[in-house]
């Protein structure tokens, strides 16, 4: 089956058994009856498991190339669930350009339980070996990065990590499925805010994990169950329409994205523009490699290099909105050294790029040309 139609038909019943209802019911409900003590149809008690999660758990592994897959209330939590995998002394080595909330969980939560972290650069893979050592237990990668656009090569990463016998977790939410599929690169876990391009409207807040392995699906099922950071059915329900036309706005994203791009980039009060289809881009060999289309976040700094200047802009656009968070259909506008990345120390977002001046994009659906006329008169 082909990607576009595994977004429709991936992991599903043709239609559900009791009405024939084409979409998944939303099962509404916290517990099951049993005909007997222990006797149910599948399911007893909806933390555990509920009709409308498992659908969506089954769609998400069948478009990620996986044999199982795990629902959660936030982003978050799905990599909270990672962590759980771990104990104290463990190493875990990280890309030091991530999400800001994927920093403090590892920083304020996990490094208080003895967990050590390495963040490094890994835009050349064969520097991760040397942070290697009998304690390091995972590789954590996201790519594109947030909000550097950084690429890194995961079928590189995933043949240190086999050799030195660690595991390697990939996020893919800025990339989707639909550009980029890390378990077919040799990733073991994949992770993904939901809330994000897979759930596709601003409507829902969902984390996500897939795997191949079983057994290492059994560990993150009893965690998933014994946490309980699970996500209702509900949400479930709306993340699993999301998926439903992924494919075809991924591609819209990836058109006006390129088109936003080579816009700022010829625009006389933009400094750089950080965007991995540009050929000078680096590793923008490796993105071509290993995505289908370089999708439709942008970071770009301002030629003035200040705060003022950046807010200024952020504040005039009137077609993005300023707000957090990414890849619903409407356009967004972000400054991470204020919002996404401010639990990230300023001397540490500084060293990976994040200065002040720093203004993300998550580029919509819209028409391109409003978006790059907002721009336009946002730039003045």
């Amino acid at each position: 089956m082909k990607f576009n139609t595994k977004t429709i038909h991936g992991g599903q019943e043709n239609t559900d058994p009791a009405y024939g209802s084409v979409m998944p019911p939303i099962y509404q409900t916290s517990t099951y009856s049993q005909s007997t003590p222990g006797g149910h149809k599948g399911y007893e008690y909806s933390r555990s498991g509920n009709p409308t999660r498992a659908a969506l758990e089954s769609a998400l592994a069948s478009i990620e190339n996986g044999k199982f897959g795990l629902a959660f209330g936030s982003g978050l939590a799905a990599i909270d669930a990672v962590m759980k995998l771990f104990k104290p002394g463990d190493e875990i080595i990280s890309t030091n350009d991530l999400y800001g909330g994927s920093y403090r969980l590892f920083t304020s939560i996990f490094e208080k339980w003895g967990i050590k972290f390495h963040f490094i650069g890994m835009q050349e893979a064969e520097g991760i070996e040397q942070y290697i050592n009998e304690n390091t237990k995972m590789i954590w990668v996201e790519t594109p990065t947030n909000p550097m656009m950084n690429i890194i090569d995961i079928e590189a990463v995933a043949k240190i990590a086999k050799k030195k016998q660690v595991l390697l977790a990939v996020d893919n939410t800025f990339a989707t499925p639909y550009l980029q599929q890390p378990l077919d690169l040799g990733a073991d876990i994949v992770m993904h805010s939901a809330t994000k391009y897979l759930g596709g409207h601003s409507d829902v807040v969902m984390g996500s994990l897939v795997v191949k392995n079983e057994k290492l699906a059994e560990k993150l099922y009893f965690i998933q169950n014994a946490s309980g950071a699970v996500c209702g059915p509900q949400d479930s329900f709306l993340v699993l329409r999301g998926i439903k036309t992924l494919h075809l706005r991924m591609q819209r994203h990836c058109e006006n994205g390129e088109a936003v791009a080579r816009f700022l980039k010829d625009h006389q009060k933009v400094d750089k523009v950080y965007w991995p289809g540009f050929e000078d881009h680096p590793n923008h060999e490796i993105a071509k490699k290993q995505m289908k289309g370089f999708g439709g976040m942008i970071s770009f700094t301002t030629a003035e290099n200040t705060l003022k200047s950046a807010v200024r802009v952020v504040e005039n656009l009137k077609v993005f909105t300023l707000a957090e968070s990414l890849g619903g259909v409407e356009s967004l506008a972000g400054h991470p050294a204020s919002m996404t990345h401010a639990s990230i120390p300023m001397e540490e977002r500084a060293k990976t790029g994040v200065v002040d001046s720093l203004i993300r994009l998550s580029v919509g659906v819209e028409d391109e040309e409003d978006l790059i006329e907002d721009l336009k008169q946002a730039l003045g």
